[in-house]
């Protein structure tokens, strides 16, 4: 458990039960960038609508290592790890361990509360306790590449470009040794 008392945020252990919450700030999240004119990165059609969507988020929750934020008990962020990226996805291997982001979300009514920065800042310490140096993710590189931008801003620093289909993603790592 973490309590991050500057910020209001608690992280606990996810679990199935959450998948509704998890879901929401998917939706939540494809409606506000469809809202900003970015169709591209996650479609239009909200998450737990789309095929698989319901069943892949349940497998994170069950079968990955689920992270929960939140704020006055209330979910407000979900951060998914696991041993690597998924396999589906043209990413080079670390050739290392690693802890990989699968998922980081937040719920968009508490944007600018740090809840992503207290998540990635989580995972830097599940990496360190699980003694692996090395922390990875995947995101969308294309628009402006705001979303690249704000991984550097939290420490970590671009690796490898990638093209899944037409999706232009991008690999970030960070040393957390």
């Amino acid at each position: 458990m973490n309590d991050d008392t500057t910020r209001g945020i608690r992280i606990r252990p996810g679990e199935l039960s959450d998948a509704p919450a998890v879901l929401g700030m998917l939706d939540a999240a494809v409606a506000w960038m469809n809202a900003r004119g970015n169709t591209e990165q996650w479609g239009t059609t909200p998450y737990s609508r789309k095929p698989g969507g319901v069943a892949r988020v349940e497998r994170y929750l069950a079968e990955n290592e689920p992270h929960i934020a939140e704020w006055d008990g209330v979910p407000v962020g979900a951060l998914v790890l696991d041993t690597g990226p998924n396999p589906q996805v043209p990413i080079p291997p670390a050739g290392e361990a690693e802890r990989f982001v699968r998922l980081l979300v937040s719920d968009r009514r508490h944007a600018g509360r740090g809840v992503g920065a207290a998540l990635l800042a989580h995972a830097v310490a599940e990496a360190r306790r699980a003694g692996v140096a090395l922390l990875r993710v995947d995101c969308w590189a294309g628009g402006g590449g705001e979303l690249v931008a704000y991984y550097e801003r939290n420490g970590f620093t671009p690796t490898a470009p990638f093209l899944a289909g037409s999706w232009p993603g991008q690999v970030l790592a960070m040393r957390v040794d």
